[in-house]
């Protein structure tokens, strides 16, 4: 029979279906609340560390965590798991959750870390019809890029650097604190593994210079606003590392025209009653081209007519949105003695009310009446 042991679910304070990444999460929180370095002399805090590593250990292993689900502690038992022996064997099975974690490897020899520059941002601001079809555009921005003089190195140009004597040129050293062992980056190399005895009289020795660059990005057509572009090693050159990347954030003015919903154009135009009653044709300018729409008579306020595959060209396939009009019928505010005439003649044909007259009749029953009645 096993020793009692706290279920391993409840150690992480975790759902019994939670993924892996769930899982990832928990036990740093609880690794971080009960680490050593935090506790000391709090022997408690120590045996929690443990138990909620152990519950990593066997929850992040597909098999363990599998034969924990059914038989529980004693089925880990039953095929020779009884926990991590030794402390120091808690981090032996981790891998990379350490250098997630902290930024650093568990492993003992280690080796030196890649260094990578900032990543950059740039805003572009573009028309309307730019995001539609497409555009390339030309942006300037300064950067840290590799200096010259030294090729990044930071030493002054003849002279080279040389090998740390802190780390002896792994750009890690072991740090130790009780049971707790780990490799962290080198505080005197910065993690390089190299000194510098002369600096370069252009960087300073920091191996980069600020200088302007001018880049000209393809836009795609059919971008809209939010969309973030992404330019591979266009951001900050590090010093013997990689460069990051450059990330330009688009904005996309509104038209005054047209209203864009996804791929689609919508187009409100404006019509008078007359010509909405007796019917008519109409010439409007779409995103590329002048169009005629036939209006049929007796057509109503917010009625939509669609050509198809006029609207904005997809992004990720092919083909284009549609383009939509929707009508939006006027009605004069003033009107000649004529044109009066002629209306209060329709009305007196149509057994209509105006002026002075007096609506007799129950209003037509619509949507909005029936639920009032």
């Amino acid at each position: 029979m096993s020793t009692h042991k706290e279920d391993y679910y409840v150690l992480l304070e975790i759902e019994r279906n939670a993924d892996g990444s769930t899982i990832k999460r928990a036990y740093r929180k609880k690794a971080l609340q009960y680490h050593p370095d935090k506790n000391q002399d709090d022997k408690a805090a120590e045996e929690k560390f443990k138990a909620v590593s152990e519950a990593y250990e066997v929850l992040s292993d597909t098999q363990k965590r599998q034969i924990y689900d059914q038989f529980g502690h004693d089925g880990l038992s039953g095929q020779g798991y009884h926990g991590p022996q030794d402390p120091s064997d808690i981090f032996s099975s981790f891998g990379s959750i350490f250098e997630d974690f902290f930024g650093f490897s568990s492993e003992g020899g280690g080796s030196k870390k890649t260094r990578r520059g900032k990543d950059l941002q740039y805003d572009l601001t573009l028309e309307f019809k730019e995001a539609v079809f497409g555009v390339k555009k030309d942006i300037s921005f300064y950067k840290q890029t590799s200096c010259e003089p030294c090729s990044g190195s930071g030493a002054k140009k003849g002279t080279s650097p040389v090998t740390c004597t802190s780390c002896k040129g792994s750009g890690q050293t072991r740090q130790t604190q009780g049971f707790f062992s780990v490799m962290m980056e080198c505080y005197s190399c910065r993690g390089t593994g190299k000194k510098i005895k002369e600096f370069c009289p252009e960087c300073h020795g920091a191996g980069a210079v600020s200088k302007k660059k001018t880049l000209e990005i393809k836009v795609p057509a059919g971008i809209s606003d939010g969309v973030r572009l992404r330019v591979s090693g266009e951001g900050e050159t590090a010093p013997q590392g990689q460069s990051g990347d450059l990330y330009v954030f688009i904005t996309v003015k509104e038209s005054k025209d047209f209203l864009r919903d996804g791929n689609d154009i919508y187009l409100d135009y404006p019509l008078s009653c007359i010509q909405a009653s007796l019917g008519c044709k109409v010439q409007v300018e779409t995103l590329d081209s002048k169009e005629t729409f036939t209006i049929p008579a007796g057509s109503q306020h917010g009625e939509t007519f669609k050509l198809k595959d006029k609207g904005v060209p997809s992004l990720r396939s092919r083909g284009r949105g549609d383009f939509f009009l929707r009508l939006h019928i006027t009605v004069p505010k003033k009107l000649s003695k004529e044109e009066k005439t002629h209306l209060e003649n329709y009305a007196k044909a149509s057994g209509l009310p105006f002026g002075n007259d007096v609506e007799k009749k129950k209003p037509s029953s619509g949507f909005f009446q029936r639920i009032f009645e």
